[in-house]
């Protein structure tokens, strides 16, 4: 069965960099494929994993609706093998991993159907996968369409700040109130320096989220961000790459233990 790990928050957090951090952390630990899912239009976890992105499912999307509306799907052909066709060629496909990209949202029109197509598609692949890591943007269209898999974890990323957390806390309650299928949610804190603060412990804490852990600011992350080179590859003995391992390790682990209880 493919476990689903959302990596979501505001823009300017490094959840993207926590995304990419997570997919090495999982092939560093030889848990493959895994298809990693970029559904933030303004992200570029593609940079970060080292891979060319060609097109996305949003223009697909769009390019089909159009197909459509001037009659131009051929005969005989079903509407959702065609699609399908098309959403595979948009797939990048990697060593250990492949990655699809959401791209942006839908333009005027009605997209019901097609919606519904990407949804059987993608659930369908989904379970030739082990993990599905996504990279999601705060507002969570493509989860709240439901034209990506439910989620068994979501990290919620933060900035060290209380203002962070308190946005951190809004984007969980959205996901509860959109009642999205997300069955566990943990707080991230990001970009860290210094001590843990007694502003943010009190912040933490009126939130009512779990903190799964503090990934510390990593020079080596804006030596990579500044040369252009990805992440994937990354040595686990990084500041940053240990401390999302860890981060991830103690989830899934509390996962298992929830399953075999």
């Amino acid at each position: 069965m493919s476990r689903a790990i959302a990596i979501s928050g505001k823009g300017g957090t490094g959840k993207t960099t926590i995304a990419a951090l997570a997919i090495n952390h999982l092939l560093l630990r030889g848990e493959k494929p895994i298809l990693a899912v970029d559904a933030d239009p303004n992200s570029n976890l593609n940079v970060l994993l080292g891979v060319e992105l060609s097109s996305t499912i949003g223009s697909t999307r769009e390019s089909f609706s159009e197909m459509i509306h001037r009659g131009e799907v051929p005969a005989g052909m079903p509407k959702q093998d065609l699609l399908e066709m098309q959403i595979e060629q948009v797939l990048v496909e990697g060593k250990d991993f492949d990655l699809l990209a959401m791209g942006r949202g839908e333009g005027p029109g009605c997209y019901c159907a097609i919606n519904n197509m990407l949804r059987t598609f993608l659930d369908r692949i989904s379970r030739d996968y082990k993990y599905v890591v996504i990279d999601n943007e705060a507002g969570m269209e493509h989860l709240s369409r439901r034209t990506t898999i439910g989620v068994d974890e979501m990290l919620i990323i933060s900035d060290p700040s209380p203002r962070g957390i308190d946005t951190a806390q809004r984007i969980k309650k959205l996901a509860e109130e959109m009642k999205l299928e997300v069955r566990a949610s943990h707080l991230v804190i990001s970009r860290m320096e210094g001590e843990f603060s007694d502003d943010l412990k009190a912040a933490v804490s009126s939130a009512g989220m779990e903190l799964a852990g503090i990934v510390p600011y990593d020079p080596e992350i804006s030596r990579r961000d500044a040369a252009g080179e990805p992440l994937l590859g990354m040595s686990p003995e990084f500041p940053a790459q240990k401390a999302v391992g860890r981060i991830l390790d103690d989830v899934l682990c509390e996962v298992s233990k929830k399953n075999v209880s």
